[in-house]
């Protein structure tokens, strides 16, 4: 088992939306034949758009797949679930983008087109409450609980499995790219790569969903409760982790970790510090989702 680490201390109009243009695309390729499952598949490619505040999102379109690994305790077993349609944003949440929102800029090293670091979870579910109201939503989370409400139309941090649907993009691999970590430096920033530090978003090839950084640059908080057995009764529709625990989980690997903890499955877990006393590491970051509105 991974050991988790402890801390010391309105959209627009279908019109306007065609018309935007993104400072940087969010860009696919195509998974190779021998990586494509034949869950989820696509029927056509996922839709891009610009939210009113900014930031690049793409339609990902909701199917079924099969999420964990016989590789790690916490990861067993493999199992079967689905998920619903939902946007994601293509990058990790900038420095820029964070201080836009919040008027303030946690980093440790700064840089405003690197992801924002030295976010607790409590701190992500905050920025998407402000990001929802910023664009006449709907919020997600209680203030005081972080209790989250999966009707509202307003952003939230994905459930685990939405973040492994949305980090396989059909594909089977231990990456989206394949088995092999050989690959993995032309993919994401980690401690082979990294020297050290973070990087602007968007530097490394994205993934056939268009995502950038999945695999590295930092960590990225998940809305679910940790627990290490979770999924040996987490299959089915739209799973949304533990309904209570003491730690929140965070998916993807980070400019400081080894390659394995970039692969699909693997799992990590923090604080989600709701008492200034936690702070967060700077390799922590996060992206938002926010569920397609109805037709």
């Amino acid at each position: 088992m991974r050991a988790c680490r402890r801390q010391i201390v309105s959209l627009p109009s279908l019109a306007a939306v065609s018309l935007l243009i993104a400072t940087i695309s969010c860009s696919r390729q195509a998974p190779l034949p021998e990586e494509a499952a034949t869950q989820p598949k696509q029927d056509e490619p996922p839709g891009e758009m610009t939210t009113s505040t900014g930031i690049e999102m793409v339609l990902i379109r909701g199917g079924e797949f099969l999420m964990g690994s016989d590789a790690e305790i916490d990861a067993r077993p493999v199992h079967k679930v689905s998920v619903g349609d939902f946007y994601m944003d293509c990058y990790e949440i900038t420095q820029a983008v964070y201080t836009k929102i919040m008027g303030k800029n946690p980093a440790k090293h700064d840089g405003e087109n690197n992801p924002v670091e030295r976010v607790r979870w409590s701190d992500a579910v905050r920025f998407c409450n402000a990001r929802s109201l910023a664009e006449g939503l709907q919020p997600c989370y209680d203030r005081k609980t972080g209790q989250c409400d999966f009707n509202a139309d307003g952003y939230r941090l994905p459930t685990e499995a939405e973040w492994e649907y949305a980090f396989r993009a059909g594909t089977r691999g231990e990456y989206y790219f394949g088995n092999d970590a050989a690959n993995l430096d032309a993919h994401a920033w980690f401690e082979e790569n990294a020297r050290g530090k973070h990087h602007p978003v968007g530097q490394r090839r994205p993934n056939p969903f268009g995502l950038y950084d999945m695999a590295g640059n930092v960590r990225e908080w998940c809305n679910d409760w940790y627990q290490v057995d979770y999924y040996k009764g987490a299959s089915g529709a739209d799973p949304r982790g533990p309904a209570a625990g003491e730690k929140k989980v965070l998916r993807g690997g980070a400019w400081s970790s080894a390659a394995e903890s970039c692969s699909a499955w693997a799992r990590y877990c923090d604080d989600p510090g709701f008492t200034d006393a936690c702070v967060a590491c700077d390799d922590y970051g996060f992206r938002c989702i926010r569920r397609p509105r109805s037709r």
